[in-house]
């Protein structure tokens, strides 16, 4: 069944939808939540809540070459957590597939839903947000550096030396889904933009991709959107063979890639 894009925004209450808006439904009915995996709790009653997934599409990914400039989405992550070199939250990596064959590959935190991250922090300090995120308290941390051995996906960082905060930040309020200023001596990653979507905003590494790329989607109103576009979450992964990284493992990562090599943007697979 075709879904035009207006008839989809009209049945979720989204008509004007913004390149940086998301749909902020504060209540649906009449969905069963343990159909969805890491679904949570409230004092012993099922709650039901956002379910957040990130879908990237290597079809439309370059790794931003074709428009001469770094991947975006790392540019659009560090302008809002000044992150240093080498602990990008979000990476963009060539990948060599099959014969000669390469694509570009971003690589996010999998805020997986088995996370070995959360299983082995002794003290409680990472752990999954109602919304499915993994998050770090950096008040709870120990340093003690486990969730960064158990990252399969080396997504995981940790501060090393003291930092001063940055102007923009410097009156912030910490909170695990806003991490800002940095404390020494504890682990960081991906907090998937809390903060952000809290508000009804796409996060930065999906509003900063100027190809359209990666999509933001939530599994309990089973809709997605990459800002230019909203999109059925389900069927999108079903037709176009979605697969995520490492899935062997267990983790139940909540990124899903759709096969491609950035063909079109015009790039070759031998490139």
């Amino acid at each position: 069944m075709n879904i035009s894009r207006r008839s989809l925004l009209r049945g979720i209450g989204l008509i004007g939808l913004s390149t940086t808006v998301l749909p902020v439904i504060d209540k649906i009915s009449g969905l069963d939540s343990k159909a969805v995996a890491g679904g949570t709790k409230n004092s012993g009653k099922e709650k039901l809540t956002k379910q957040w997934v990130r879908i990237i599409d290597l079809k439309k990914c370059d790794g931003c070459e074709g428009l001469g400039m770094e991947p975006q989405c790392m540019a659009a992550d560090r302008s809002v957590y000044h992150r240093l070199e080498g602990e990008e939250w979000i990476d963009v990596k060539k990948v060599h597939g099959e014969g000669d064959s390469t694509y570009w590959m971003p690589i996010p935190c999998m805020h997986c839903e088995n996370a070995p991250c959360v299983k082995v922090c002794p003290v409680g300090a990472t752990y999954h947000s109602e919304t499915g995120t993994v998050l770090v308290d950096n008040r709870k941390c120990i340093g003690c550096r486990f969730c960064l051995a158990a990252c399969p996906y080396d997504r995981r960082f940790f501060y090393w030396e003291k930092r001063d905060a940055s102007p923009k930040d410097a009156f912030a309020e910490y909170s695990p889904e806003f991490p800002l200023p940095p404390r020494m001596g504890t682990a960081n990653k991906c907090v998937l933009c809390e903060s952000f979507t809290k508000d009804g905003k796409l996060p930065a590494c999906i509003g900063g991709c100027p190809r359209g790329a990666m999509y933001f989607g939530d599994l309990e109103t089973d809709v997605a959107t990459n800002g230019q576009e909203v999109v059925p979450l389900k069927k999108m992964l079903a037709e176009h063979n979605a697969y995520r990284y490492k899935e062997e493992l267990g983790t139940k990562p909540r990124v899903y890639y759709l096969p491609g090599h950035g063909q079109e943007q015009g790039r070759e697979p031998r490139e």
